[in-house]
């Protein structure tokens, strides 16, 4: 008889923690999210800000916004989670959500930031490292950064010009997959 396993803790956590956000968001007309998941421009003496550095990466608008970012997670994670180890994961998931927030609130001030999209996007360009070896550069890779990077550029600079306005901080999602880079990088080096 086959069991179930929690085969990805830090994954399979971070997305019942999520949903569990969604709900209370529902529960209490969006305040919880406004509150705790969702970061923006506030005042630094705020203990609150510094929990939605964290927080926002939690929260979602509703479920379509909350699936389109863990179909991503729930697929890459586990494989990310394997190679990488629950505890660096994390602190990977941890850094993009709060160098994602810190962003988000130095350039746009105004707006307010909520979702997984950054963490998604470092995964996405992490896993590119996972099977390289020492000293090459995997076309995975190269291939990743152009298309996910380069289209979100592309989307922004149509967003700022006026061409499209989607909804979307395409910012948040270009400086996950710089945080990707950065940590394959930097585990490739460690290992």
């Amino acid at each position: 008889m086959k069991r179930i396993t929690y085969n990805a803790p830090v994954i399979l956590t971070f997305a019942l923690i999520s949903l569990a956000a969604l709900v209370l968001s529902y529960f209490t007309n969006h305040a919880s999210t406004r509150l705790l998941f969702s970061v923006y421009g506030s005042s630094w003496t705020e203990p609150l800000g510094y929990i939605r550095l964290i927080g926002h990466s939690l929260g979602h608008a509703d479920w379509a916004h909350f699936s389109s970012n863990f179909i991503l997670i729930l697929l890459i994670g586990p494989m990310t989670e394997e190679r990488y180890g629950s505890r660096q994961l994390l602190f990977m998931m941890l850094i993009t959500s709060v160098i994602t927030g810190l962003v988000s609130v130095l350039i746009q001030p105004g707006t307010a930031l909520l979702g997984a999209s950054g963490i998604a996007f470092m995964m996405i360009l992490l896993s590119s490292f996972a099977s390289s070896q020492k000293g090459t550069v995997p076309i995975t890779l190269i291939l990743a950064v152009i298309i996910y990077i380069g289209g979100e550029a592309l989307t922004g600079a149509q967003n700022i010009l006026g061409v499209t306005s989607d909804n979307v901080s395409q910012l948040t999602h270009i400086i996950g997959g710089i945080c990707g880079i950065a940590f394959g990088i930097f585990a490739k080096r460690n290992k």
